[in-house]
């Protein structure tokens, strides 16, 4: 298990982890790796090229642009939407222990959510309706019992789960970027979600 370090980023260091995690085969076990040899997420970002010419690789390596990076931030910051640094205070505690937490999310709505302890509730999108009834029954119980319920906005179980636990906290993880709503069914769950719980994602904006 890694042990996450306590940590605030300045933008410019949020950008650079934005760029880091958005370049070529650069997964959360090689962000860390990275991170732990260099230093910095920049100094990581500088050597980069030089490491895969090194490694043998033909193509040229592609390296996140600054610009690319800083049109995915203002697009967050345009969607009311927050880029949460693994270690930082609002990172979900327990998903940051394990080994490929995301260094990255996008979080939109109420993020002080994200530190309650979490139970998922997932299941069938083709549910039939008693189902879909036993999993808000659930939902709601858990959440009344102090849990945030998380499961994935998709119709059926997942819907019933996050309608279930709406008014005691509820989080959406999404497939795609947090702006993206799908199946689009969804739509006004996905808005009473953002008003009363939170949605993450630790996938750009507006990949579908």
């Amino acid at each position: 298990m890694r042990e996450p370090q306590a940590q605030s980023l300045n933008p410019a260091e949020r950008l650079d982890w934005l760029r880091l995690i958005r370049s070529d085969n650069v997964g959360p076990i090689t962000f860390y790796k990275l991170l732990e040899h260099f230093g910095t997420a920049g100094a990581a970002l500088d050597a980069l090229p030089g490491m895969a010419r090194r490694g043998g690789r033909s193509k040229a390596f592609k390296v996140c642009p600054k610009a690319a990076a800083g049109r995915e931030m203002d697009a967050l910051e345009k969607a009311g939407a927050a880029l949460i640094a693994c270690g930082e205070a609002d990172y979900p505690p327990l998903l940051a222990h394990i080994e490929d937490a995301p260094p990255l999310i996008s979080v939109k709505g109420h993020r002080h959510l994200l530190a309650k302890k979490t139970i998922a509730v997932v299941g069938a999108r083709n549910a039939s309706i008693n189902a879909r009834k036993f999993a808000g029954k659930i939902a709601a119980d858990l959440g009344g019992g102090g849990l945030l319920i998380a499961s994935g906005l998709a119709r059926g179980v997942d819907a019933a789960a996050h309608e279930g636990a709406l008014a005691t906290g509820t989080v959406a993880v999404t497939a795609g970027g947090v702006d993206v709503i799908y199946p689009k069914e969804n739509t006004a769950l996905y808005q009473r979600i953002v008003e009363q719980g939170v949605v993450i994602s630790e996938i750009a904006m507006g990949t579908k």
